[in-house]
Parts: C-alpha cells; structure tokens; sequence
C-alpha cells in the first residue's frame, strides 16, 4: 500500500438514481415517493431552450416544497453545462433560492478540473453570503472524449472542490467519440465485447484512486429490462456504486443488483468472523469453506457489509 491513501471523500448510498425533467413537475411527487435513493431534478438535456427558465423555478419550488431527505432520498439538480448563458442562472438561483435542502449539484460535460474549480468557487461565495450551515456536493458527469482524457485530474484536484460523485454519460460520451451507434447504453452487435468497458474503466479507476464515487449512467430503452439488467450487472461487477433510471421502471431493476444479495453478505460476514479468530491467534491469514482468506479478502467483504449496513439504514450513508 502506498504511503498516499485518499479516503472516500463523502458515502452515500446511490444504487439507483431516477432522472427527472424539471419541466415536468406533475413527476416530482412520483419521484419523492419512488424507490430511488438517489433523485436529480434535470435543467440541462431534458428541458427545451424555451423552457430553462420555468423549469429552474419549478425545481426551485421543488426543493422548497417536498421534503426530499424526509423520505430517504439524496436530492441533486442537474445544472447546464459551463459553456451555456444558463449555467450561471441555474446555480445562482437554484441555491440561493433552495440551496439549504439540496445535497448536491450535477454538473454535466466536465472537461477539466477547472470546471469543477468554478463551480465549488460559486458554491463558496453563496454559502457564505446566505450563510448555510452545511455543504454542497458536486457531481460531474464525464460524457466527452476531453473529459475522459482528464478523468484522473479531475478526480485529483476536484476531491479538494466538493467533488463526491462522476457519473459516466454514455450518449453524450459516444457521440464525442463519434462512435457508430444511436443507442444509449448496452451492447452493440458490430463490436466483439462491451464497447463502453474501456471508459468505465478509466473512470473507476479513477473514482476509486481518489475516493469517488462511481457511478453508471443511462440506458435509454426502458421497454428492454434485461438488457438495462445486463448492464447492471457489467457495472456492478467492475465496483460501481449505481446507475441511472431514466424511467421509473429501471430504479427497482437498479435496487436489485446493485443490493448485495442475503447469501454474499453472510459470506462476507463469516470472512470477517474467520480472519477476527485468526488474528487472535497470530494468524494472517485463515481458511473458509476449503479456501485460504486473508487481508485482501476482509476489505472486499467489508465493502459487502458496508453497502448493506447502508441499504438497511445501520449507518449515515
């Protein structure tokens, strides 16, 4: 292990997270009383030009009026991106006007780290001036070829500016790609493996080497469940935290896989019992059920009982 550890800079738990356009308020009850952990009200890609600017008072109305952490859910708000006039509205308005029951801010098309600078620097100056008493998150969404290329200094010098989250945009990422596919998300019969492997890679590891969190994005075909099941599972299998429900059908789909099943965490409790005993006895390392268990076996079996401590509400996630 080096020297150099960078703890997780901020747990919540974000299995599922449901999209949900700020033009479409008859949807925010639907979403407050939803099964999602994780819910972010959409300014940027679901909202039309000529209508930005009611969306932005409907989310703030939102904020103000629902009772998000109430109901177990972490609330965020998909802002425009940097290279819009919105973005500076949206941020601007949206916290001043709300910003005491928002946990965090999205931010899409991160290029740079000095995208996640300005952003924490804005947050600053209003916290201050309106004098709120805790802290405002931010998550990116990495969705550009520019983005991926700097996916670890963001990581980097963004964990010291707020930065929790990054999120992978698969849509956007393909077409800055120019990737030859109208699909979002899943896999493409033209190319021999997943195609998006490479770039949740990079990001993970990126996550993971400075105590991000990772999460998958959409998958755009809510009538095609196994598939999104699928992709899930890709993610889940490689340490992401989550994923995106585009549609209320995918947060349950989420919520599945990415729940350590009942048997995984009794395993991972029984490691954790077998390595104690052996400890005790001088021992490093231990056998359970015809295999040899040792240190690097205890920390994947606490991730295990840390995600089901937080699903079951054991722990501040």
């Amino acid at each position: 292990m080096s020297h150099i550890i960078y703890e997780p800079v901020k747990q919540r738990l974000q299995r599922s997270e449901l999209a949900v356009p700020g033009s479409s308020p008859n949807m925010f009850e639907k979403a407050l009383k939803s099964g999602a952990d994780f819910v972010f009200l959409d300014l940027e890609d679901a909202v039309a030009p000529d209508d930005k600017v009611k969306a932005r008072k409907n989310v703030i109305d939102a904020l103000q009026d629902l009772d998000w952490q109430g109901n177990g859910k972490t609330i965020s708000v998909r802002i425009n991106s940097i290279d819009t006039h919105y973005m500076y509205r949206d941020v601007v308005e949206v916290v001043e006007q709300a910003g005491q029951h928002l946990d965090t801010i999205l931010l899409p098309k991160a290029g740079t780290a000095s995208d996640v600078y300005m952003l924490s620097a804005m947050l600053n100056q209003i916290e201050t001036s309106k004098g709120f008493k805790h802290r405002i998150g931010i998550e990116v969404l990495i969705e550009t070829t520019l983005g991926m290329a700097n996916v670890m200094d963001i990581a980097k010098c963004g964990r010291e500016e707020r930065l929790e989250a990054m999120h992978f945009g698969v849509a956007d990422y393909a077409a800055s790609c120019r990737a030859r596919t109208t699909v979002i998300g899943g896999l493409n019969p033209n190319y021999p493996g997943d195609q998006w492997h490479a770039g949740l890679s990079q990001m993970l590891v990126a996550c993971r080497a400075y105590g991000i969190r990772p999460i998958d994005g959409p998958f755009g075909d809510f009538n095609d469940p196994e598939s999104y099941k699928d992709a899930a599972r890709r993610g889940a299998a490689l340490g992401f935290e989550g994923k995106w429900a585009i549609h209320p059908s995918q947060i349950e789909l989420a919520n599945e896989i990415y729940t350590p099943p009942e048997s995984e965490v009794l395993h991972a409790k029984q490691i954790l019992i077998a390595l104690d005993e052996a400890a005790m006895e001088g021992r490093g390392a231990a056998q359970l059920n015809g295999r040899m268990i040792d240190a690097a076996s205890a920390k994947m079996a606490e991730n295990i009982v840390n995600t089901d401590n937080a699903i079951n509400g054991k722990v501040i996630a």
